[in-house]
């Protein structure tokens, strides 16, 4: 499949780009997990880095990927800016965003292994 034929699947932390808050993201993490805000980022991140089976998973999925903090998806698509985050959007040759994975569905994923496996199963 050419490289434009891919999907494409746009990953939307619930966070905030930036040093500072990526500092804050980190200390919330490790001091309060069950009230951290971005199931997304609690499942593909450590502390403070990729887990590496997520990003061995990254390297070969049939899919372009792009990741974006709330703050840049509004910059971005502002016509996404009031989905519920985190969450995960598809679209094919560059026409319309559509939802692919929802806070809700996020929230619901225990580990690490079920988002690989529920990714795979809906692409």
């Amino acid at each position: 499949m050419a490289p434009s034929e891919l999907p494409e699947l746009l990953f939307v932390y619930n966070a905030d780009a930036g040093l500072i808050n990526g500092f804050l993201d980190t200390v919330h993490k490790l001091v309060s997990p069950s009230t951290y805000a971005c199931s997304l980022c609690a499942l593909t991140y450590g502390a403070a880095t990729m887990r590496p089976e997520w990003r061995e998973f990254l390297k070969h999925l049939p899919a372009r990927a792009t990741f974006l903090h709330r703050n840049e998806l509004v910059e971005q698509y502002q016509e996404l800016a009031q989905v519920a985050l985190p969450a995960v959007f598809r679209r094919q040759s560059g026409l319309a965003w559509h939802p692919f994975l929802t806070a809700a569905e996020l929230q619901a994923v225990p580990e690490l292994p079920q988002l690989i496996q529920l990714i795979q199963a809906k692409l």
